[in-house]
């Protein structure tokens, strides 16, 4: 089988936070699942380095958008890296190989009369002598009457036109705009209407969307679908492919979405490899995201690829709920946020993919909070998982030289792991990693348990063949255990393989072949509880 599986692309304005991380770390978690299974997988994403948000940073430090761009896509990389994400191909928008293949996309759309020319009213403001791109163009969202930008309220996550708002105003200046006549291109969505309520009633029928997908697609299919502006007037992005319009820049939600596509065409050329096999109907796709960007995945996306006759749609829409920060909802622009290269700085990349995952806001809204995050660390990292291995490996290096004991492994322990294996791989396959993450860890107490319930330690004295039966059904257990966790918990598991000497990498039980454990260390440290108010205090100095 071939999975393909996108990753959303942030904006290459700013440092990553920790929302950003929530929803996008169940794309590594299916890569390295579904790699471990042996099957064909091509895992992609990139910076977003056209957008408006970038070109608003660059006004506001007052350098070049590319300096911005290239500023943010390499922290972006180095974060995605120490926090293990493995992508095949992570790429840029702003390169040749992305601006063609978008131009491409772009004609042979309008060839296909599902692009046509529109001459409309467009916001333009006579104190900055410019056309104002959507997010320049700030109000009062029409439909709940909160604060909201030009392409769509976060709010209530209608997508908007920048006409829609009320009380508008520039958000260079702060001066009310005005209209001006000018010609663009649209995307004849509403075209698409019947196709794409079949599509969402499939997804819906099969249980492939998480249901904030489901329900908030219905909702704009409910509303009818209306066509959308494809060009806009912009500084920086890739350029309208016809005769008179080049100034014209493609409108970044058709521009970035396409980048799935690119980038499945850059990893095919760089790996000199054919990517045909990730764009055909037996395809099992996964597109990754936050819940701000499910009409980008489920209605565009989908849209697009209909107009160019392309498989598959996405099968599996992968929509995380928001993440909030200590009881209040994150912003970037109070700086009520916990930073992504900071927090790498001081704490285990592991610790922060469990309590991401274990507290991911699958199915509604979840919260960091910094005394959860140390607590969880110091109870189940260390006091659960750490605990089983470190006692474990220390009695065996203690009562018998590090010489792993040879024996049977108890069928009960044989059974309890195969059946692990296949709940936690169903639960991978349909998105369900908190319950798969929350299955391992079940097994640990239980390992532990075993552990307590057989004492070892005085085994050893009155029967050493018992002793040898449990520590090697517990070295099974701990084995197969971080082999299960790898796609969780990479950096942890790496640690036990090299304890054990082990080289396994497919996705069932395997048995110990190595005689002698290597070096035993921690596979955690404790987190002193004194740093919640440090952290706290940090945060709080922090916020604008």
């Amino acid at each position: 089988m071939s999975i393909f599986i996108g990753g959303a692309w942030a904006y290459a304005n700013g440092s990553l936070h920790l929302g950003h991380i929530a929803s996008l770390l169940p794309g590594d978690i299916l890569a390295r699942y579904y790699r471990m299974k042996g099957e064909k997988v091509l895992y992609v994403s990139g910076s977003d380095c056209n957008g408006t948000p970038i070109t608003i940073r660059a006004k506001q430090e007052e350098v070049a958008p590319k300096e911005i761009a290239d500023r943010y896509h390499q922290e972006f990389v180095d974060c995605f890296s120490r926090l293990g994400f493995t992508y095949d191909t992570y790429t840029r928008t702003d390169t040749i190989h992305h601006h063609k293949i978008v131009q491409g996309i772009f004609l042979e759309l309008l060839e296909k009369g599902y692009i046509y020319k529109k001459e409309i009213e467009q916001t333009y403001c006579e104190h900055d002598q410019q056309f104002l791109p959507d997010r320049y163009v700030e109000g009062i969202c029409p439909n709940c009457g909160t604060n909201a930008r030009g392409d769509q309220c976060d709010h209530c996550s209608t997508v908007l036109e920048p006409l829609e708002l009320l009380d508008r105003r520039c958000k260079i200046c702060g001066h009310p705009p005005t209209t001006r006549v000018t010609e663009h291109f649209y995307f004849s969505l509403s075209s698409l209407q019947s196709i794409l309520e079949k599509y969402t009633q499939e997804a819906e029928n099969n249980n492939l969307w998480r249901e904030n997908a489901i329900s908030l697609t219905k909702r704009y299919l409910k509303e009818g679908l209306q066509d959308r502006g494809v060009s806009r007037d912009l500084p920086i992005g890739v350029s309208v492919p016809v005769f008179g319009y080049e100034d014209k820049k493609i409108y970044v939600w058709i521009e970035a979405v396409s980048g799935y596509y690119t980038a499945s065409k850059l990893w095919a050329k760089e790996s000199n490899r054919d990517d045909s096999p990730f764009w055909r109907s037996s395809t099992r796709s996964y597109y990754i995201h936050g819940k701000d960007n499910i009409p980008f995945h489920s209605i565009i996306w989908p849209g697009i690829l209909t107009g160019l006759g392309k498989e598959p749609l996405p099968t599996h829409i992968v929509s995380n709920e928001y993440l909030t920060l200590e009881k209040k909802k994150l912003s970037t622009s109070k700086n009520w946020a916990v930073w992504v290269p900071d927090i790498l700085e001081r704490y285990d990349p592991d610790s922060i993919r469990y309590f991401l995952i274990i507290n991911a806001p699958e199915n509604r809204d979840a919260d960091f909070s910094w005394k959860e995050f140390i607590y969880s660390h110091n109870s189940e990292l260390l006091g659960a998982y750490g605990n089983l291995v470190n006692r474990t490996f220390k009695f065996i290096v203690k009562a018998f030289d590090g010489i792993i004991p040879e024996k049977e492994i108890t069928s009960k322990i044989q059974d309890t792991i195969n059946c692990l294996y296949s709940e936690v791989g169903s639960c991978i396959e349909s998105t369900s990693f908190k319950l798969g993450l929350e299955k391992i860890f079940d097994v640990v107490r239980f390992s532990n348990k075993y552990f307590d319930e057989q004492q070892p330690w005085k085994q050893i004295n009155d029967d050493t063949e018992s002793c040898k039966q449990t520590l090697a059904d517990c070295v099974y257990l701990i084995a197969n255990l971080a082999h299960i966790l790898n796609p969780f918990l990479p950096f942890s598991s790496a640690k036990v393989r090299k304890m054990v000497n082990t080289t396994e990498t497919k996705w069932e039980a395997f048995w110990v072949k190595s005689k002698r454990l290597s070096e035993v260390q921690p596979l955690f440290e404790r987190i002193d509880t004194v740093r919640i108010e440090e952290e706290l205090k940090r945060l709080n100095n922090q916020t604008i």
